[in-house]
């Protein structure tokens, strides 16, 4: 957005009344831009796969292990804006128009500039919620050497310092992983979308998620599911999920604006 520019006004967010189970019809909806020209959004999902892997591969090369559990949930606070190619699909496909991968990995969003803005928000928002778990280990394990992944687990489940930790970690990564949805799941594509600025962007994200929260709920839901299959099938799962999951997500903003 440039200083000349004018900001289009938008009208403050307000309950929808939707229910939880609207989700599935974004599911299908998000299901259909995908078949519509399958090959540029798997390859898409495969782009995301490799980053996962490389990021894997890295933690393990160069002894940083101890991260692993934390940088993969931290994926979940940075996927919304690494699915921004996704939602420039689903946009395109709804105006009747051909998304190649070109107009999907070169995105040129409504608000300019305005959603890096956000990109940069969510990356630090990882770094913080990465160091924090550390922080959380040390204060239960105290500052020590990681004990490696085959020694982990059953440190983790087998004393009550370990299931300590672990509520402790998984209610702090919740607020994290929450704030970042609410921040995220309505701005970006509204950035996309509309000529905004990013607090006003953010401001209407967490506004409509709050007054939408059951269908909002369900929807974070949804995505963290898709996570943990992802997660459980070594990531192959992402290439298919995580464009399905990306398209679907314009449908909640469109229903939600």
């Amino acid at each position: 957005m440039g200083p000349n520019d004018i900001v289009e006004p938008y009208e403050s967010p307000r309950a929808r009344h939707l229910p939880p189970a609207t989700v599935f019809q974004w599911l299908r909806k998000g299901w259909q831009t995908l078949i519509v020209d399958p090959v540029p959004s798997l390859i898409y999902g495969v782009g995301v796969f490799l980053v996962s892997v490389v990021v894997v591969w890295t933690v393990f090369t160069f002894g940083y292990d101890y991260i692993l559990f934390p940088a993969l949930a931290g994926f979940m606070v940075v996927a919304p804006f690494l699915a921004i190619g996704l939602y420039e699909k689903a946009r395109l496909t709804d105006a009747g128009e051909r998304a190649t991968l070109a107009k999907m990995l070169f995105v040129r969003p409504a608000s300019g500039a305005q959603v890096l803005f956000i990109g940069v928000l969510l990356m630090l928002l990882m770094a913080t919620w990465m160091r924090a778990a550390v922080i959380v280990y040390e204060i239960f394990f105290g500052v020590r050497p990681f004990p490696g992944l085959d020694h982990i687990a059953p440190i983790l489940f087998g004393t009550p310092t370990g299931w300590a930790m672990l509520v402790t970690g998984c209610v702090i990564g919740g607020l994290f992983a929450a704030f970042s949805f609410a921040i995220a799941v309505i701005s970006i594509p509204m950035l996309l979308d509309q000529r905004l600025d990013a607090f006003t962007a953010m401001g209407t994200s967490i506004a409509t998620a709050w007054n939408n929260m059951p269908v909002m709920i369900a929807w974070g839901f949804v995505a963290l599911c898709a996570f943990l299959i992802s997660i459980l099938t070594a990531g192959a799962a992402m290439i298919v999920l995580f464009p399905i999951i990306g398209h679907a997500t314009w449908y909640v903003y469109q229903d939600m604006k």
